[in-house]
C-alpha cells in the first residue's frame, strides 16, 4: 500500500513538472515568434530545445508507468505525454523547415554565384586558346 502511495506522489509530482514545463514551452514558443532581431530569435530556439529536452525525459517516464500494470487510471498520463509529443513535433517541423529554407538559399546563392562565373572563365580560356594559336 505504501509503495503505491509512494508511486502516485512520483507521478503527480512528475505531471505538475510537465504541466509547468509545457507553460514556459508555451511562453517560450511565443517569444520566439514576437522577437524581432535573429539572435534573440536564435537565443530562444536555444531554450526551447533544452525545455523539450526536459519535457522529453518525463515523457520517457511517463511511458514506463502507462505500460505497467500497477496504474488503474491512465488516462491523466497519456494526456501529459500527447501534450509532450505535440510540442516535440512542432519544434522539430518548425526547426527542420529553418534549416531547409536556409540551406536552399545557400545553394541558390551558390549556384547562382557559380553561373555569374562560368562565363568569365569560359571568356578567359578562349582567350587563352587564341594566344596559343
Amino acid at each position: 500500500m505504501s509503495a503505491n502511495r509512494k508511486l502516485q506522489t512520483e507521478i503527480d509530482r512528475t505531471l505538475k513538472k510537465v504541466e509547468e514545463g509545457v507553460e514556459i514551452f508555451d511562453e517560450i514558443w511565443d517569444k520566439v515568434y514576437s522577437a524581432t532581431q535573429q539572435n534573440q530569435k536564435e537565443k530562444y530556439e536555444v531554450d526551447l530545445k533544452k525545455e523539450i529536452k526536459k519535457l522529453q525525459r518525463h515523457r520517457d517516464q511517463i511511458k514506463t508507468w502507462v505500460a505497467s500494470s500497477d496504474i488503474k487510471d491512465k488516462r491523466p498520463l497519456t494526456d501529459a505525454r500527447r501534450g509532450v509529443c505535440t510540442r516535440d513535433g512542432f519544434l522539430d517541423e518548425e526547426l527542420n523547415a529553418r534549416r531547409e529554407s536556409s540551406s536552399r538559399r545557400r545553394w541558390n546563392s551558390l549556384r547562382f554565384a557559380r553561373r555569374r562565373q562560368r562565363p568569365k572563365l569560359i571568356l578567359k580560356r578562349a582567350s587563352l586558346a587564341r594566344l596559343r594559336l
